[in-house]
């Protein structure tokens, strides 16, 4: 082990490093091997220390070996560079009328919303069900679901009229306050 330079990685348990061109080992399980996760283990003992916390319901080790430095650096774009690059390059006369473009769409889907959404229940049934039985001892339909999910919906657009009115893009309690 050098004490000189980064490690490859460090274990995602015991956080020990995991050197270039070393054994460790990858959960087989597809979350815990994604990208932006990257989940890696020094030992079979560290590896199953994450499966309780984890919960999977069938996972294994995969061994794997660690590139060489040269490797990883090659796979590894500089990181300001990479982010530099995948912004897009703006005038700024560009950027002012991209900003008025964005407001002016922000008002179109305020006066047309999809046709999905207008079918989606807004309301946890289960627990409306669960209020209603509990103060009355009353059964809910299901058909209330989407006749108060239809009137939250207008509470919505009302308290979203408001916060643009005034300026913002964040409702706030005193939005949905206003008749």
């Amino acid at each position: 082990m050098t004490t000189d330079a980064e490690p490859f990685r460090r274990c995602s348990t015991c956080k020990k490093p995991i050197d270039f061109e070393a054994a460790y080992y990858e959960c087989s399980v597809s979350t815990c091997n994604r990208k932006r996760t990257g989940l890696y283990f020094c030992s079979l003992g560290c590896w199953e220390a994450h499966l309780p916390m984890m919960r999977h319901r069938d996972a294994w080790a995969v061994e794997a070996r660690a590139p060489t430095r040269e490797a990883h650096a090659a796979e590894e774009p500089d990181e300001p560079a990479r982010v530099e690059a995948a912004r897009p390059a703006i005038s700024e006369p560009a950027r002012a009328s991209s900003a008025e473009h964005g407001a002016e769409a922000r008002r179109r889907v305020v006066a047309s919303p999809p046709d999905a959404a207008e079918e989606d229940v807004l309301v946890v049934v289960s627990k409306l069900k669960a209020y209603v039985r509990a103060r009355s001892g009353m059964n809910t339909s299901d058909a209330v679901a989407h006749r108060l999910s239809n009137h939250l919906r207008r509470l919505c657009d009302a308290a979203i009229q408001s916060a643009e009115r005034d300026g913002r893009r964040t409702l706030l309690e005193r939005d949905f306050d206003r008749r």
